[in-house]
């Protein structure tokens, strides 16, 4: 006749198992934190990390170029960039090409402008800014350290003047400060790309 087990019969009750058994389940919880912490993501806070090489101290930012319609474009996104950087406090900015680290050159390819919200006499009262541009950061070999090559940057913002804008130069004519604010906005997006990596 088969017997059914008892309790006394399946736990061996001699210390060296149980302290066996309890090293085990100790040396498998060490390890699964072990693996857990050493395999972070590699994110940091925005705005501390940064994944150009330590050689580069000096970051060369020229006049971007501009292939639009929009007058000074290319002189406003250019020093908000370089505002940007130097607000991060990492790198000396120099507004040139030569005897810097790394260079950052910038192609402004369209800026399209279309109202994405109507007030109730039909009138826009926002409007959908975007910057198309290309974007390339390259060292003092010429290795490329960083690029977007279709960087499209679009934002909404209000429009103050109550005058329906059937371009970007109307646009910024109507807002003064649009540009300004399309401009930081694009600078903020561009820097963190670069110094953050995403």
């Amino acid at each position: 006749m088969n017997e059914l087990a008892t309790t006394e019969d399946i736990v061996d009750t001699e210390p060296s198992t149980r302290r066996s058994i309890l090293l085990c389940v100790l040396g498998v919880l060490c390890g699964g934190a072990l693996l857990l912490t050493s395999s972070a993501c590699g994110y940091t806070l925005a705005g501390h990390g940064s994944f150009l090489p330590v050689s580069i101290k000096t970051i060369g930012v020229p006049t971007f170029t501009n292939q639009t319609a929009v007058f000074n474009l290319e002189t406003i996104l250019t020093q908000k960039v370089i505002s940007e950087f130097i607000g991060r406090g990492k790198y000396t900015i120099l507004p040139q090409a030569n005897d810097v680290d790394a260079v950052l050159t910038g192609n402004i390819a369209a800026v399209l402008i279309a109202p994405s919200s109507l007030n109730a006499q039909q009138i826009a009262s926002r409007y959908a800014i975007t910057i198309v541009a290309s974007v390339q950061l390259k060292d003092r070999e010429n290795k490329l350290l960083w690029e977007n090559p279709s960087l499209i940057f679009r934002n909404d913002y209000d429009n103050t003047s109550g005058k329906t804008a059937v371009d970007a130069n109307a646009f910024f004519g109507q807002e003064a400060n649009a540009l300004d604010r399309v401009s930081a906005d694009f600078a903020r997006t561009v820097v963190a790309a670069i110094l953050e990596a995403f």
